[in-house]
C-alpha cells in the first residue's frame, strides 16, 4: 500500500508526501533491525548465562579434587618422611615399612584437565556477553591459569621415576593391590591413598628391597627434589582453588539475585 501511494506522490510530484512516506519506511528498517539485535543479543545472551550454569558441575570437579588432593599429599609426605627415616637407617623403621614408604611417597595425584577447554565453551564473545563484570573477571581469570602447574608434569618427578626401576615389579604390584590409589567413597572421580598399608611378604623379600634402596643414595636427594615439587604444587594448587570458588560464589550470587523478587 505504501509503494501505491509513493508512486502516486511521485507522478503527482507531491515532494513532502514522498518525504514523509521515505521517513516511514526508514524508520520503520531501523526499529526492524534494532529489534532483530536486540532478540538476537537477549538470546546469545541467556545461552552465555546457560552456559555459566552448565560450568558448575565442571567447578565442582575442580573443588572436590582440591578437597581431596590436600590429605593424599599430606599422606604421601608422611610417607616420605618414614622414607627419610629408612634411608637413615633409623631403628623404628622396618624394612617393610622403608620399602612401602619409598613407594607411596612418590605416588602422584592430579588433576587432568586444561584451560583449553574452558577457552572452548567460553571464546571471548561469549565471555562478554556476561552481564556481570565480576563473574566475567572470575572466569576470564580462571581460564588463564596455567593448568599445566596442577597437572602430571609438575609431579611426575625424576624420584617418582627412579624409585620404581629399584623397586622390584612384584612388591610395587603387591603395593598397589593392596593400598594403591582408591575411588573415595563419598566423592566422584576422586581418590584417597590409604595409609597404614597392610601388605605383608616374606622377610627376606623386604630385606633385599631395603638393601637396593640403601645402595643408591641418590635416590635422598631426588625424594628432597620431590617433595619440594609438591609444596610448590600445592601452593599453585591454592591459587587454582581460590578462582575456582570466586568463580562458583559468583554463580552462586547470581541464582539468589534472579530468585530475589525484590
Amino acid at each position: 500500500m505504501i509503494y501505491k501511494r509513493f508512486a502516486a506522490n511521485l507522478r503527482a510530484q507531491n515532494w513532502f508526501a514522498i518525504g514523509i512516506e521515505l521517513m516511514i519506511v526508514i524508520i520503520g528498517v531501523f526499529i526492524g533491525t534494532w529489534v532483530a539485535n536486540w532478540n538476537q543479543e537477549r538470546a546469545e545472551r541467556r545461552a552465555a548465562e546457560k552456559m555459566v550454569q552448565e560450568l558448575r558441575p565442571g567447578l565442582r570437579v575442580f573443588i572436590d579434587f582440591f578437597d581431596t588432593a590436600k590429605p593424599y599429599y599430606a599422606t604421601t609426605i608422611r610417607y616420605s618422611n618414614e622414607a627419610f627415616a629408612g634411608w637413615r637407617g633409623e631403628p623404628g623403621v622396618s624394612d617393610r615399612d622403608f620399602v612401602i614408604a619409598a613407594y607411596q611417597a612418590s605416588q602422584a595425584y592430579t588433576l587432568g584437565l586444561n584451560a583449553v577447554t574452558w577457552t572452548q565453551v567460553f571464546g571471548g564473545n561469549q565471555l562478554s556477553r556476561l552481564e556481570d563484570s565480576g563473574l566475567r573477571t572470575d572466569l576470564a581469570n580462571l581460564m588463564s591459569l596455567n593448568f599445566e602447574m596442577i597437572d602430571a608434569p609438575a609431579i611426575y618427578t625424576t624420584y617418582r621415576e627412579n624409585v620404581r626401576k629399584v623397586i622390584p615389579e612384584d612388591i610395587q604390584d603387591g603395593i598397589r593391590r593392596e593400598c594403591g590409589d582408591r575411588a573415595h567413597p563419598d566423592l566422584p572421580l576422586t581418590q584417597f591413598l590409604p595409609e597404614p598399608c597392610g601388605l605383608q611378604l616374606p622377610a627376606e623379600r623386604w630385606a633385599a628391597a631395603a638393601s637396593d634402596l640403601r645402595a643408591q643414595p641418590e635416590l635422598v636427594r631426588e625424594l628432597r627434589w620431590h617433595r619440594a615439587a609438591v609444596a610448590a604444587f600445592l601452593s599453585n594448587m591454592e591459587l587454582f582453588e581460590q578462582q575456582t570458588r570466586a568463580v562458583m560464589a559468583r554463580i552462586g550470587a547470581s541464582d539468589t539475585e534472579e530468585q530475589d523478587p525484590s
